[in-house]
């Protein structure tokens, strides 16, 4: 199986676009919800990023992606007191990924992410992508709102894609590169039931069970077995929305000879139980 294929489809991305205006000076935006990462396209004009100690000057065709949580603003005047443009057009957005755990491959989004127009040029899916939502956006004709939902679920792959090009030999990435673990990290993505070892993935790698687990530890920034069991629930995840299997069938299906086990390691990634999430998924 290939890695970052099933781990982008295991992480169901939900989002869309909640403000495209027109802005006159003097104008200022905050931003930072804690439950979801925002993304900018100043689509005309040029603003100013303020955030913590960052401040950035932003211009059209610039593209920014924040994480959850972090706060920060977007006006038309520097802390100088420096001006921008008289009018500025944003695109603005929201998303989330449902992972169990922040995954590591996470790591390659950082938590402020510029995409200068320049470098947007030579990514077209994602520059059409923006191109797309705000004609959808704007335009609001009948099913849009799905679209734009869709489309956001594009944009987050895109970004990610973009910055696993930019960050080839930093963490979770340099082990996708790395042949030995890749293989391994491959066999538990294709079968998360197997009753994995650290001794039968470091023969898999034709290393030590030592050498393995360090390396392991070294490039995914994980244990071997924490990254199995967020694998399991990454996939338990899928099963309790889209099938209707028992819960001790899923456990089966994900490696747990244990209902209790399994329940037990679902609630310490999840915050909750098997169940609930079950429950809550279905009246969303």
């Amino acid at each position: 199986m290939e890695v970052l294929s099933d781990i982008l489809r295991a992480m169901r991305v939900a989002g869309s676009v909640y403000f495209c205006e027109r802005l006159s000076a003097p104008w200022s935006q905050e931003f930072g919800d804690p439950a979801h990462a925002s993304f900018h396209l100043v689509r005309k004009g040029e603003c100013f990023l303020n955030s913590g100690a960052t401040e950035e000057h932003l211009q059209a065709g610039d593209f920014i992606f924040v994480e959850a949580g972090r706060k920060h603003t977007l006006s038309d005047s520097a802390r100088d007191g420096t001006r921008s443009t008289p009018q500025t057009i944003l695109l603005c957005g929201y998303c989330s990924l449902d992972a169990p755990a922040r995954h590591p491959l996470l790591e390659a989004l950082r938590s402020l992410t510029i995409v200068r127009a320049e470098e947007l040029e030579r990514h077209a899916w994602l520059k059409s992508t923006l191109e797309q939502l705000s004609n959808e956006y704007e335009t609001a004709t009948p099913g849009s709102e799905v679209v734009v939902d869709r489309l956001t679920e594009v944009l987050l792959v895109e970004l990610i894609r973009i910055n696993f090009g930019r960050s080839e030999t930093a963490g979770f990435i340099r082990a996708l590169y790395d042949k030995p673990i890749a293989k391994t990290l491959a066999l538990m993505h294709d079968k998360p039931e197997e009753n994995w070892t650290l001794e039968t993935l470091a023969s898999e790698a034709a290393m030590s069970r030592s050498a393995y687990a360090a390396r392991f530890k070294e490039l995914v920034g994980q244990t071997m077995f924490e990254y199995l069991t967020a694998v399991r629930m990454q996939r338990a995840q899928g099963l309790l929305r889209e099938s209707g299997l028992s819960l001790p069938k899923i456990a089966e299906r994900v490696g747990y000879t244990s209902r209790l086990a399994f329940s037990k390691a679902f609630k310490r990634l999840t915050g909750t139980t098997p169940s609930r999430y079950r429950r809550q998924w279905r009246t969303t």
